[in-house]
């Protein structure tokens, strides 16, 4: 662990990464990756959660069986990279509510601007998890932290794919309450912040739009 995140470093998850950051891999098959990668680190996410029993009959016999207890998961992506971790989460989860947090950084600035939120209602009795693939400068997933605090959120974990010192760092500052938990710690931001050596701009390789 560093400061506030949680490096998860399963050798499949770095196998698939590598992959993921070779400029040669096609979107289609960077999508699929991110989906698969996503799943396992739902799963180390998800250690925690609360535990009920529930008597069912096997075949065999009645007995007290563990089901997860209380309310439901609600993961938020932030838009619009953050779909692609969504998709591999719901695939484990998919009972799981969704909320959309959309956000763009100001190129000039490198600070979030807010275009769109969608949140279910009852975001603020449910374990919220928040994803997006990148974590650079933190202005964006801060910003969408704030605003799931502001809609009644308190138990919120924030999911990335890679993410920098800085960020890290930035985060944990801004919302020390969040854990955060991710696949990669890679160098540092390079002037433009963006993640080195990193993978590019995860939204455009996902799309194709760059």
């Amino acid at each position: 662990m560093v400061q506030n995140a949680t490096l998860v470093d399963h050798p499949l998850i770095q196998h698939k990464l590598s992959l993921m950051r070779d400029e040669e891999t096609q979107s289609a098959v960077f999508r699929q990756l991110l989906r698969e990668i996503s799943t396992l680190l739902v799963y180390e996410v998800l250690w925690d959660l609360p535990l009920k029993t529930k008597k069912i009959k096997t075949p065999l016999e009645e007995f007290d069986a563990p089901v997860i207890a209380g309310k439901k998961l609600v993961f938020v992506s932030i838009l619009r990279a953050g779909n692609g971790l969504l998709d591999g989460m719901l695939d484990l989860v998919p009972l799981a509510k969704v909320g959309h947090i959309g956000l763009y950084r100001d190129p000039q600035t490198l600070k979030a601007v807010e275009y769109y939120l969608k949140l279910p209602e009852d975001i603020g009795k449910r374990q919220v998890i928040a994803v997006d693939p990148m974590l650079a400068t933190a202005n964006s997933a801060s910003a969408a932290l704030t605003r799931l605090k502001e809609a009644g959120a308190t138990n919120i974990k924030f999911v990335c794919l890679l993410s920098a010192p800085e960020g890290i760092e930035a985060l944990s500052g801004a919302h020390p309450d969040v854990p955060i938990y991710t696949a990669a710690i890679d160098s540092h931001l390079n002037d433009h912040g963006y993640i080195v050596p990193g993978l590019g701009d995860a939204g455009d390789r996902m799309y194709g739009t760059k």
